[in-house]
């Protein structure tokens, strides 16, 4: 019987594999958590907000408004006016004040196209408060109005 000394064959080789084993283990836990959590996150809480007294400020004389028509004609106020001529009718409009809101009422048939080149012609000359106007849907307004049964 002979008996090997030696310990350079005995030693094992070095394990290079990762073992994910405890990686699963830890995504499963944290993944819980988060289930549990999550809805926790998103509870309503009722509260009854005071209501406000103050009316309304009033405003300071009238809005300006930009129409554009179905045939792409432009109007501020009641004057015809042409997109190249935008720019000076806005200041004559709001006597040079930049900061004023300008509101937009544009046909349904009126290209987005048409509006941004609009929108775009005001920005460009300096009026950056630009609202869009439009009309409640009657129909709705009186669904919505009226108390479910």
């Amino acid at each position: 019987m002979a008996v090997r000394i030696s310990g350079s064959d005995d030693d094992l080789p070095a394990n290079t594999d990762i073992n994910i084993t405890p990686f699963i283990d830890v995504m499963l836990v944290l993944l819980i958590i988060f289930m549990v959590a999550a809805p926790l996150s998103t509870v309503d809480v009722p509260v009854e907000l005071p209501v406000a007294t103050a009316k309304p400020a009033p405003r300071v004389g009238e809005p300006v408004i930009v129409t554009v028509k179905s045939d792409l004609t432009l109007l501020i106020g009641e004057n015809t006016i042409t997109l190249d001529a935008l720019p000076m009718e806005l200041d004559i409009a709001t006597m040079i004040k930049r900061d004023t809101r300008i509101y937009i009422s544009a046909d349904r048939s009126v290209p987005y196209g048409e509006v941004m080149a609009v929108i775009n012609r005001m920005r460009g000359s300096g009026y950056l408060k630009i609202g869009l106007v439009g009309l409640e849907d009657e129909a709705q307004a009186d669904t919505a109005e009226a108390p479910a049964p």
